[in-house]
């Protein structure tokens, strides 16, 4: 009798890049999210344009557990480059779906795995003419025969397709063919549906009613809109380069006048990073919410100028979408190494406000709350997503917004308040959180200033005077201390009985309540604590205090947010253990149990 499984499986799909299949596994994913079940797709391609191998991996839990898996359930093996690996990843009692219009290499053969041969090229010359058609059409094909194997809802499958092709007949005509070719193909030459396959929510569609499918770097572009932002400047980099491409798409449907047509909205694309990131702080000066969007080697680059607007004490809002180095590293695999660089970017004494989103929900949220603490406190903040989350579609609740929203401008002095004062000095007069007014070009001339990236004294003068230059530098680090008390709080769930706990940040998020979930199991119980903004507020130095063990879970080599701690709370070090995982690949559940578990038997 078989043990049956409902809406908990791992697929992998393995194929070589540049072969169409992002679509079909795209459309899997959907057609998955539309039945109303929990799932997540993890696309895992390689930095050349073509011909080397990707994967996209699929994970369905009605729990909502979904970070990605370890080993699968069934593996779709279309690139006989990675056929041994890509076999050997697959769980005891589970499936391998190929192209049996080539025999299988008997040595790949594992007598605990079955083999579906579905002749997918031979069915492509069969039923389309173009070469390209057969290569880009066999992805549709096995897209069908997943349908019946996992009971995924084909005519879900088949809308889908109609949508997307809407207008273009011969397109929509031809997918359709491949998807019904190899959904016939596997009802007729394979019992289905395999003994872990998919049902649909209760509800139906409305299981996700309350969700969207979207990537974190549109919803990062989403809230970039929504704060007000109107000008942007940046330099093509992978991953966070769909930033911008977003932003664009959606000042063209949001930013331009009804009447005369006219935009109201600047997006330059800067010859390098350094360039971008010197107009956004020209635009910040002159009063304008502005972006840039980055990766790990753009932050590089802009270090110096970095330090010239916490400094001036300029706002500015930089999106760091964190990808693997050092270098040029791995362009397309996911980490998260850019923590110490942004907290202390640039040359000298200085420490920036840093964001930390866990998933597309809070890059838009968090996005807005930048540019409000950046003009707030007249300094960069830095949100720093990851490639995990900038690049794959996650399954997040609906994005809400409060329309009673207002930007808050911060201390900016009007012609009004500049007629009140005597005289204005650009750095005094300054308030409870150590910020002093600003003023705007061109509103009055009583408001002029000369802005300095050299050492100045709280008049805004020339200094090279210990005690002057000391007093300015005192008052950014009382300023940076202050903001502590409005970055978003750090997300806290306690557990009865833990002596010991989880410390983490950022994409970890999923990976790290699973595994929480699996060592309580064990009886390994665990508080659990995810830092969401920097500087730490004094709720994250008594939750490191409070617990006899803090195990830290990031993705870089250096424990880079275990040393963030440790130099900037008051928690000896040795009660932080660091569980580094820093591949390139997302962060699963296991990693995170064998990583604690280890350190425990010790």
């Amino acid at each position: 009798m078989r043990t049956v499984r409902i809406n908990d499986c791992a697929i992998k799909l393995a194929n070589v890049n540049g072969t169409g299949s992002a679509s079909a596994n795209s459309l899997l994913m959907q057609a998955i999210f539309h039945m109303g079940i929990p799932v997540s797709g993890k696309n895992l391609f390689p930095s050349n344009i073509q011909g080397l191998p990707t994967w996209y991996e699929i994970r369905v839990n009605d729990s909502g557990y979904v970070s990605r898996a370890l080993d699968y359930d069934l593996m779709v093996a279309m690139n006989a480059q990675t056929y041994s690996r890509d076999i050997q990843e697959v769980r005891e009692g589970g499936y391998v779906l190929y192209d049996s219009t080539w025999p299988l290499d008997p040595d790949l053969a594992r007598p605990d795995v079955t083999f579906l041969g579905v002749p997918l090229a031979a069915m492509c010359n069969e039923h389309f003419k173009e070469p390209r058609s057969r290569i880009l059409l066999k992805n549709i094909v096995y897209a069908g025969s997943l349908a019946a194997l996992l009971a995924i809802d084909v005519k879900i499958a088949a809308d889908l397709l109609d949508k997307k092709y809407a207008g273009k007949e011969r397109l929509r005509a031809s997918n359709q063919l491949a998807l019904q070719l190899g959904h016939e193909y596997a009802r007729e030459h394979f019992d289905c549906p395999l003994p872990f396959h998919l049902e649909k929510h209760p509800a139906g569609q409305e299981g996700t009613a309350d969700k969207i499918l979207i990537d974190g770097n549109t919803a990062t572009a989403l809230g970039c809109l929504y704060a007000g932002a109107t000008v942007a400047a940046w330099y093509p980099i992978t991953p966070a380069t769909s930033v911008m491409d977003a932003f664009k798409s959606l000042c063209a449907q949001h930013r331009r006048d009804p009447e005369t047509g006219r935009n109201n909205y600047l997006i330059l694309q800067a010859e390098d990073e350094l360039a971008a990131i010197a107009m956004v702080i020209g635009a910040g000066w002159n009063g304008t919410r502005a972006f840039t969007s980055t990766a790990g080697p753009g932050i590089s680059l802009m270090n110096e100028l970095l330090g010239l607007a916490y400094y001036a004490e300029i706002p500015v809002v930089v999106v760091d979408v964190q990808r693997t180095g050092p270098s040029t590293g791995m362009p397309t695999r996911t980490q998260q190494g850019d923590i110490l660089e942004c907290a202390y970017a640039s040359h000298g004494d200085t420490k920036h406000i840093l964001l930390f989103p866990a998933n597309p929900g809070e890059c838009f949220e968090l996005a807005v709350r930048a540019f409000d603490l950046a003009e707030r406190f007249q300094t960069p903040v830095m949100m720093l997503s990851d490639l995990d989350i900038g690049m794959n579609d996650w399954v997040i609740p609906r994005l809400t917004w409060d329309d009673s929203y207002r930007p808050d401008r911060g201390r900016v002095l009007g012609a009004e308040d500049l007629e009140r004062l005597e005289t204005f000095f650009r750095y005094t007069n300054e308030d409870e959180n150590h910020v002093t007014p600003r003023t705007l070009p061109g509103v009055s001339s009583k408001g002029a200033y000369l802005t300095r990236g050299s050492g100045h004294n709280k008049f805004g003068g020339y200094t090279e005077t210990p005690d002057e230059y000391q007093e300015v530098m005192d008052r950014l680090a009382l300023k940076h201390r202050a903001a502590a008390a409005f970055v978003p709080a750090p997300v806290i769930e306690r557990r009865d009985g833990a002596r010991m706990a989880v410390v983490t940040v950022g994409g970890c998020d999923l990976a790290v309540r699973e595994a929480l979930q699996l060592l309580s199991e064990r009886d390994v119980a665990l508080d659990y604590m995810r830092v969401r903004g920097f500087p730490f507020d004094d709720t994250v130095d008594a939750f490191l205090r409070e617990h006899e063990l803090c195990f830290v879970v990031e993705q870089n080599r250096d424990a880079q947010l275990r040393s963030l701690l440790t130099l900037e709370t008051s928690v000896p070090k040795e009660k932080l253990r660091s569980v580094l995982v820093y591949g390139g690949f997302p962060l699963s559940a296991g990693q995170v149990v064998d990583g604690i578990l280890g350190q425990l038997e010790r």
